[in-house]
């Protein structure tokens, strides 16, 4: 195999653990790979971001890039297009030019980690916090699983209520609460999403797509009142092996 390198684009990257999974790997398994870490402070410095790393075969794109990238792409993946955000490129050079594809591998990531929490047994309704590319994947990932959801963001739009719509009923009716916003992401540990967390109880589930910290305050509240939690570690891994195996 010949030496290659992958990346990620984004703005921070201070958080992500992305680089350390992969060469980590690579190191354990021999593999002439390196992941690095690509910040661009606009999306219009992409392509010069490219010309600097002649082997890169590939990149993720995390915030705030997942659907800014998408005029730069050659091609999307039927599941980019259905999501209209994108989180995995793979770069295609032939002797024409080079081709950018997009992929979505964080939906795969999200249902899979997910899964083993539902209960087969009864239905589920699922509150999506934030409306950004992560909310996106999340909300066809929960379609596919068959539970209806609901987005919660900020400001008001069809489809969607604000945070100042959740009610007693809400908070009843929904038994999945999904944080797809970066509140509370490594440095900012102090933030999380404004919710009333005296409503949440033990037959809640409490998913935060953050993993740096791994108990983000978000968590911490949703533990005091016995939910189910989980941080989005392992869909980082899933969805890493699923975007690995579009660019080898």
């Amino acid at each position: 195999m010949k030496p290659f390198e992958l990346g990620l684009i984004g703005q921070p990257l201070t958080h992500s653990r992305s680089a350390e999974y992969f060469n980590s790997r690579f190191n354990r398994l021999s593999i002439p790979g390196r992941y690095i870490n690509m910040p661009l402070r606009d999306i219009s410095e992409l392509p010069e971001a490219l010309a600097e790393h002649p082997l890169l075969i590939g990149f993720n794109v995390t915030a705030p890039y997942k659907q800014a990238v998408i005029p730069y792409l050659a091609r999307l993946s039927p599941e980019a297009v259905a999501v209209g955000a994108v989180n995995t490129v793979k770069i295609v050079r032939t002797d024409f030019g080079t081709e950018l594809c997009g992929f979505n591998t964080d939906v795969a990531g999200f249902r899979e980690s997910l899964r083993p929490m539902l209960n087969p047994s009864r239905p589920h309704r699922a509150l999506i916090l934030g409306s950004g590319g992560a909310s996106r994947a999340v909300s066809h990932a929960l379609s596919e699983l068959g539970v209806e959801s609901l987005i919660v963001s900020r400001k008001s739009a069809p489809g969607r209520i604000t945070y100042g719509e959740l009610d007693e009923g809400i908070y009843r009716d929904y038994d999945i609460i999904i944080n797809a916003t970066p509140l509370g992401t490594f440095p900012a540990t102090d933030a999380a999403p404004a919710i009333d967390y005296s409503r949440l109880t033990p037959a809640h589930i409490c998913y935060d797509l953050v993993y740096n910290p791994p108990l983000t305050r978000f968590l911490q509240e949703a533990l005091k009142q016995g939910a189910l939690v989980r941080n989005g570690l392992q869909m980082l891994r899933l969805q890493a092996d699923a975007a690995y195996a579009i660019w080898v």
